[in-house]
């Protein structure tokens, strides 16, 4: 019964999708003055019907409904409820329902609160937004239906992959969803504003906010991503350019570069055609996320499916979006107005579109790395993967002129400013950087070509931002998440350089000294926990006088049989001491392996702090 309420709910939001199609063209050709109410009555309809499919497999996981195959494939009764819950999202079929739902909930959102926009432009919005629901519900119809009845019913589900038994992994895809969807609604909206010629200063105004939750929730969703991935996995870092890293940080380049051109349309009403490029290729980039994801191409330890008939559908579906949107760019982008003759080299804007550019450069070295593995697979078979010293041989030179235009830019005026604007406390700043860059680099024994550099304007990037605290006419959002991203560069850089491992082969009772410190491995033991065993090591580290104690644990689970290692990580502002263990074979001796991760949890806070920019320019936004 609960598998055809939700699988019915489906179908009825299929005909809403059709129906809406169909009115919204028709409104459009007759040029409608009003929007009738039928819009809306339609779209409670579908959001209800889509929030009512939703909920019901929510309920079918709570309660362990195994006549339903994705709960039996993906749960299990020991399960706490936490995960239970949780696991509605943890699997391919579900996932697609969640984006489902967030596209549904965010074209109602945007209907309802977008009464001043033009009524021609809000119609073609629903157009486009509808095409993107139909696709998505055709897809989760006929290759990922959540609700699919399983005969005889077992009386016990397969669990859900342990390692996804976590609270940050819980809480970062919906989070993830939100961001990629909400590219969506920019996608349409751009779409509808070419065609009505509204692409404009008000327009630019209106779709900032969505592009502002879209960048705020794809930044903390990435954050919970890397922070799972550091203690869960046992990976020990921020980023190791894993495929399905890649695949998020994309369109989080392109959204970060749309949202500062954005800002140059809103108040300079320039950069028409650059931003609708931006958006289309923002949205395109989440769907070719999706896209690899799902196709089973990607061989990284977090891909959701390995079906490539299903990677063929969004690929099909991504195709005809994008060739839609190019076809409507191309007819309608003769439309803008010309207004290149009314910007200078020394503005605001100059600068916003140089760090543009950047951010394109770096988003097209890693959709190099990301798919070239995957084209040399189909052309020869041959199996590759792209590591760290690509991206940072390619990326970290670029960095250096990124960070000094992001520092000298909020100091540029608009339209045109004077190039020797550069004041005394700058040239101060820049020596100061630069001393105190050189002193580190030379006491750490760096031999790295560009450290000196990247500390330099990094530091340099810091001292800017705090300087302009001071300054009242200043945006307060704009420096919050610069200042976020001056110590994000600062934190990496000194956990680049002062980070120490040491990894070794120990059994109960041994010590081993390394970097001046002294390792206790002291005991083992055995304990039980809800839906899994574990081994619980205990380990003592004399630093120095200061004692650490560790308790790193080894899960068994038994649905599905799988063991896990679980680093544990004791940190304080100034750093994290990492140590995990594992398993080497029944002879009594585990892999050791402790890391000192210098200012790690500033990573973290720095992430923090450019999404909280993010959201007081989106409450200053409302509040005008």
């Amino acid at each position: 019964m609960i598998n055809q309420i939700g699988a019915y709910s489906l179908y009825i939001c299929l005909f809403a999708s059709v129906y809406l199609i169909f009115k919204s063209y028709i409104s459009s050709k007759n040029f409608d003055k009003k929007i009738d109410l039928t819009f809306f009555a339609t779209l409670s309809v579908q959001l209800f019907m889509t929030i009512l499919s939703f909920f019901t497999l929510v309920f079918a996981f709570v309660f362990s409904d195994f006549s339903n195959i994705t709960v039996f494939n993906n749960s299990h009764t020991l399960k706490p409820l936490f995960y239970k819950i949780s696991g509605t999202w943890g699997n391919h079929e579900g996932s697609l329902l969640l984006w489902l739902l967030v596209l549904t909930f965010f074209l109602f959102i945007f209907f309802v609160t977008s009464k001043k926009m033009n009524v021609r432009y809000r119609i073609l919005t629903i157009l486009f937004q509808e095409i993107i629901i139909l696709g998505f519900l055709l897809f989760i119809l006929f290759t990922s239906n959540p609700f699919l009845n399983i005969l005889p019913i077992p009386n016990e589900g397969l669990g859900l992959n342990p390692i996804l038994q976590d609270p940050a992994l819980a809480i970062h895809p919906p989070l993830l969803y939100v961001g990629y969807v909400g590219t969506s609604i920019i996608f349409s909206a751009s779409l509808a504003a070419l065609i009505t010629k509204t692409v404009d200063n008000v327009w630019a105004s209106h779709i900032k906010n969505w592009i502002l939750i879209s960048w705020i929730f794809l930044s903390v969703g990435i954050l919970l991503g890397s922070i799972w991935a550091y203690y869960e996995l046992g990976w020990g870092g921020f980023w190791f350019w894993d495929p399905v890293e890649n695949v998020s940080l994309m369109p989080w380049f392109c959204l970060t570069a749309l949202l500062h051109s954005i800002i140059v349309l809103k108040n300079r009403n320039i950069f028409h055609s650059w931003t609708v490029i931006l958006s289309i290729t923002t949205f395109s980039l989440s769907m070719s996320g999706t896209f690899l994801v799902r196709s089973g191409i990607l061989n990284s330890i977090h891909t959701f499916a390995n079906d490539p008939s299903r990677g063929v559908f969004i690929l099909t579906f991504l195709l005809f979006l994008v060739l839609l949107a190019v076809f409507i760019f191309f007819f309608n982008q003769k439309n803008f107005p010309d207004t290149y003759q009314r910007s200078f080299l020394v503005s605001r804007e100059t600068s916003i579109l140089i760090n543009n550019w950047f951010m394109m450069f770096f988003l097209s070295v890693v959709l190099v790395g990301t798919a070239y593995p995957i084209f040399l697979e189909v052309i020869n078979d041959a199996k590759i993967s792209v590591g760290p010293p690509f991206y940072h041989k390619l990326i970290v030179p670029f960095l250096i002129p990124f960070l000094f235009f992001m520092a000298l830019g909020p100091n540029i005026k608009w339209i045109k400013d004077k190039i020797n604007k550069l004041n005394i406390s700058q040239i101060i700043f820049l020596i100061l950087s630069f001393v105190i860059s050189f002193f580190i680099v030379l006491n750490t024994n760096t031999n790295y070509l560009f450290s000196t550099l990247l500390f330099t304007f990094s530091f340099y990037l810091f001292f800017n931002v705090i300087n302009s605290f001071q300054k009242k006419n200043s945006n307060l959002s704009q420096k919050v998440s610069h200042l976020g991203f001056s110590i994000f560069m600062l934190s990496i850089l000194f956990n680049g350089i002062l980070s120490k491992e040491n990894s070794a082969n120990m059994k109960v009772g041994d010590e081993i000294n390394f970097l001046n410190k002294k390792l206790i491995f002291e005991n083992v033991k055995v304990e039980s926990d809800s839906n899994f065993k574990k081994l619980v090591g205990e380990f003592k580290l004399n630093d120095n006088g200061k004692i650490i104690h560790f308790k790193p644990e080894i899960r068994v689970y038994s649905q599905p049989e799988t063991i896990t290692s679980e680093a544990d990580i004791s940190s304080t502002l100034f750093s994290d001491n990492f140590l995990v263990f594992s398993l080497i074979k029944n002879d009594g001796f585990f892999n050791v392996r402790y890391q000192h991760k210098p200012l790690m949890i500033w990573i973290w806070i720095s992430v923090l702090l450019m999404s909280l920019g993010g959201v007081f320019s989106f409450f200053k936004l409302n509040e005008k």
